[in-house]
């Protein structure tokens, strides 16, 4: 699908879409609730889709699942599945075969898991046991949470501990919480700190050894959510509206259905736009590189995103299309290995540029249009359907003029 976008500053209020992270969540602990448990959605997407449609997969004994692109589905449910099944397929589509889960699939494979590569996935054997769990933090966050929901339900004691610090805590904090609402028991330790079952472990631990801290997983627990419970508002899909409103649209768009004290990183997204012009370290939120990129290029100044390598794993190399896109709109800026500079102007160009397959892509063209000279035609522009398909109709809302050619 190509959408034209005629150059127009977006005016409205509108209501956030169902926080897809929180989402992914409540609906791995309600399956792993043994009573009813209920998520009430009032949105969805094709990564929502995906999870719905692996969980119903564990009443197989031999379950194959469909992940499409989203790595969310895939590195949650490789540790959930091994925990109860001896044999599992996944299936993967777009970039998501070539994503990484070599830190997960080691971890996974020193406790009594083996991976055999596909070309469309991975196939896995062999029933995941309790332990010790090394882990790098610094690649994806996806990989604690996966082993965070596994874990409690093993027979024994397990503890994550991680060889380098952290990036997208906020995300590992939300997965917490999610468990603690299930009544299942987790314990953060800092870097550094002594865990309570050091001792019986056959790891020697010494103190600062693991940077990234450890959790400690009591295992025999039962879930338990909520009868019924709702989603959050999503911040990430949220924060291109309050580029749009930093850009051209001077705070004339409202979003409603977003939680201030939520543990979503991405709702930093305000903070980071007021530092524009600036220096900007997005490691523990890489999401909001594209919307801020966006209103970096028509803020005067120069403006250095870093902490973004983990951007060139996502659905398209992102450090690269955020680049090239906002290059073929006219932006000033320049890929750098692990971020970006831009250097702002008052006015993009416009022009046809492309989706990338990536949905965040396809948003960022879509409000930088409202700063250009001429339309913007982005191709490939269905490619939002895989986190917020209503994304145009919402844009449409807000008095943008989105028409499909």
């Amino acid at each position: 699908m190509d959408i034209m976008i005629m150059p127009k500053p977006l005016k409205g209020k509108i209501k956030a879409v169902d926080s897809k992270s929180h989402v992914h969540r409540l609906l791995i602990a309600a399956a792993l609730t043994k009573d009813y448990a209920e998520v009430v959605t009032e949105t969805t997407s094709d990564d929502i889709e995906a999870t719905r449609s692996c969980l119903a997969q564990l009443e197989n004994d031999h379950p194959v699942f469909q992940c499409k692109e989203s790595g969310s589905t895939l590195r949650f449910m490789m540790p959930v599945s091994m925990a109860l099944k001896e044999r599992a397929v996944f299936r993967c589509s777009g970039r998501l075969p070539k994503r990484p889960v070599s830190p997960l699939k080691e971890a996974m494979e020193a406790h009594g898991c083996s991976f055999s590569k596909r070309m469309d996935g991975w196939e896995l054997d062999g029933r995941l046991r309790s332990g010790d769990y090394i882990i790098k933090g610094d690649v994806s966050s996806q990989y604690v949470t996966g082993l965070l929901f596994a874990l409690p339900l093993l027979s024994g004691h397990s503890a994550i501990r991680l060889t380098s610090p952290l990036q997208s805590e906020s995300y590992v904090d939300m997965t917490i919480k999610t468990l603690e609402d299930s009544g299942i028991t987790v314990e953060k330790r800092a870097p550094g700190k002594a865990s309570s079952w050091d001792k019986a472990s056959s790891w020697d631990v010494a103190a600062g050894e693991f940077p990234g801290g450890s959790y400690l997983i009591p295992g025999k627990q039962k879930y338990k959510a909520p009868r019924s419970v709702r989603p959050e508002g999503d911040w990430s899909n949220s924060s291109f509206w309050y580029a749009a409103n930093k850009m051209s649209s001077r705070n004339n768009i409202v979003c409603a259905g977003l939680s201030s004290r939520s543990l979503q990183g991405d709702k930093k997204i305000s903070q980071f736009l007021s530092l524009l012009p600036g220096k900007i370290d997005v490691s523990d939120t890489p999401d909001l590189v594209p919307p801020i990129a966006a209103a970096a290029a028509v803020t005067l100044g120069t403006t250095l995103i870093t902490g973004a390598s983990r951007l060139r794993l996502k659905e398209s190399d992102r450090l690269r299309t955020v680049s090239q896109t906002l290059s073929d709109l006219g932006a000033d800026i320049k890929e750098l290995s692990e971020g970006l500079e831009i250097k702002g102007k008052n006015i993009l160009t416009g022009g046809t540029v492309s989706g990338s397959g990536d949905h965040r892509i396809v948003m960022m063209a879509a409000i930088a249009a409202s700063v250009c000279q001429i339309p913007v035609i982005i191709s490939g522009a269905e490619a939002v359907n895989k986190s917020y398909p209503s994304f145009f109709d919402d844009f449409r809302k807000l008095g943008g003029e989105a028409i499909e050619i």
